[in-house]
């Protein structure tokens, strides 16, 4: 169980003043991705074709696209918006 997900690029600086209820709320979301990815390439520092297009998850305040990268076995939060609903 090596998949792990991380901030990418202006989502690191964005988590850092989003607040923390919202922030546990995009961990816990982006863990399904990372899950699904981990069943379905489980040798993915050998995979050899392309990456799964990514896609964007709603949560409450906001939303986050995410991309998965299989040779890392990792899924990145692209970008963070919290809207404040």
């Amino acid at each position: 169980m090596s998949w792990t997900c991380e901030y990418a690029f202006g989502a690191e600086q964005a988590a850092r003043t989003a607040p923390p209820a919202f922030l546990a709320e995009v961990e816990q979301k982006v863990a399904e991705p990372a899950r699904a990815a981990e069943a379905r390439y489980l040798h993915g520092r050998a995979y050899g074709g392309d990456d799964p297009k990514g896609g964007d998850i709603t949560v409450r305040g906001g939303m986050f696209p995410y991309q998965t990268i299989v040779r890392n076995e990792r899924v990145h939060v692209v970008q963070i918006t919290y809207l404040g609903w």
